[in-house]
């Protein structure tokens, strides 16, 4: 039940019947003959005063007016208070490059290094998002899975360097990678989806069209790709193109702070939106106590003189 203009809403709707109370009251009150008084005295007229009448009745109108005041009270009034949004999720899936060729110097580690840190700072940014990690080279890794806790991603840098296992072989596949990460995106019922490939090489599986058709199902599945290319100055033509078609866009790093830019300005370029989750409400009792104070002191008023008495 609302009231218009005071509340949207009641907590204990099932108390607001009683008012049937306090309108039955003013029923009896405003239409019952209950003031008439046989006196004796014969032969004699009275004119009626009906302005007295009128004072009498609105005098004696107060307490089931301050009655339903009361109920009110007690049914705990709602106004809807500041709308509670929360960070719409992004889920983010990194597609690093764990090729020989990540073991490259770059700065004072390797690309590879240099990849990892700047991911970990990444998730700074993106604080509330869903992160997931896949590594790949000639195979694929999917490492951590989409999660909210983001700890993995930090304890993940010494168990996958390039130059320490040779299990996912020392190619580089990206198309291969990239239908994983896909195959992990679309599992997502809620939120934006993103891929960030981080890679310092060409993809034989990209040429003669094999990056439009990756690209194409990354757009049909609502996937955006950015792609950051580290180390050459080049950016292979296929990786551009396909990051371009998926809305995205591809980027160079030649050192460790271009490396942290590009994914600032990644950030940048996805910005986190806020969604409305749920209407907060909040107790709107100040009009009911203001009408009601006001009511009781015009009562007490009344009793000093509007009150009826048969003679």
């Amino acid at each position: 039940m609302m009231l218009p203009g005071i509340a949207d809403s009641f907590e204990r709707p099932w108390l607001l019947p009683l008012l049937i109370v306090p309108a039955l009251l003013l029923a009896w009150l405003w239409r019952g003959q209950q003031r008439r008084i046989a006196l004796p005295v014969d032969h004699s007229l009275r004119a009626e005063r009906r302005i007295l009448k009128v004072l009498l009745l609105l005098a004696e109108s107060l307490p089931p007016l301050l009655l339903a005041v009361a109920i009110l009270l007690l049914s705990v009034p709602l106004a809807t208070g500041s709308p509670v949004t929360q960070r719409k999720l992004t889920n983010i899936e990194f597609c690093v490059d764990c090729s020989g060729s990540m073991t490259a110097p770059f700065g004072e580690g390797t690309r590879y290094d240099a990849s990892m840190q700047a991911i970990n700072q990444f998730l700074n940014f993106r604080e509330g998002d869903a992160f997931g990690l896949t590594f790949f080279a000639s195979d694929v890794v999917r490492w951590c899975p989409l999660t909210r806790d983001t700890s993995a991603f930090a304890c993940s840098l010494p168990f996958m360097k390039p130059d320490s296992q040779r299990a996912i072989g020392g190619g580089t596949m990206i198309g291969r990678a990239l239908i994983n990460c896909r195959k992990v995106l679309e599992d997502q019922a809620q939120g934006d989806r993103m891929i960030i490939l981080v890679s310092d090489g060409q993809s034989s599986d990209l040429m003669n069209g094999g990056n439009e058709e990756r690209a194409r199902e990354l757009q049909q599945a609502g996937i955006v790709l950015f792609c950051i290319h580290i180390g050459d100055p080049n950016i292979p033509d296929e990786i551009v193109t396909m990051a371009r078609l998926t809305g995205g866009e591809a980027f160079v790093s030649g050192d460790p702070a271009a490396l942290q830019s590009v994914f600032q300005r990644i950030d940048g370029m996805k910005p986190a939106e806020l969604e409305q989750v749920a209407v907060e409400y909040v107790d709107e009792f100040r009009p009911f106590c203001l009408g009601g104070l006001l009511l009781l002191s015009l009562w007490l008023l009344a009793g000093y003189g509007l009150r009826y008495v048969p003679w």
